[in-house]
């Protein structure tokens, strides 16, 4: 098997427009397609980044909770690249975001942080610098 890259990845929402706002306002998705399917009372957001990384934001009704935090096991966390890393963290904190204090990743010297979506899912910005 020949995997070239993660395609997407798929995140399950409380509230279908808060978070549709937190993805493509706040953090500049790209909307691709938004349908809602009646039969599962669900919305379908495919949302993407300039790489053509994609995210799907779904929401269903009353979907049971799922513990994040601390360490849960599971999917830890999504990270984005950023190229710079006080911009975004400026960015975020204006918007009433609240961001943890910057670390350096020990292995890449690369600074990285995290902050939560309204879910409380947890995103990781890393400092990415282009090649």
């Amino acid at each position: 098997m020949k995997l070239s890259r993660i395609h997407h990845t798929a995140l399950i929402c409380a509230d279908y427009q808060r978070s549709k706002a937190f993805y493509v306002d706040l953090l500049g998705f790209k909307v691709i397609a938004e349908n809602y399917r009646q039969s599962r009372d669900s919305w379908k957001l495919d949302l993407a980044l300039p790489d053509g990384s994609q995210l799907e934001l779904f929401s269903f009704p009353n979907p049971p909770e799922r513990t994040s935090r601390p360490e849960a096991c599971g999917l830890r966390h999504i990270a984005f690249a950023v190229e710079d890393m006080d911009a975004a963290v400026a960015e975020l904190e204006a918007a009433n975001v609240e961001v943890e204090p910057l670390r350096v990743d020990e292995f890449t010297g690369a600074r990285f942080t995290f902050f939560a979506d309204p879910d409380d899912l947890p995103i990781e910005l890393y400092e990415s610098h282009p090649s």
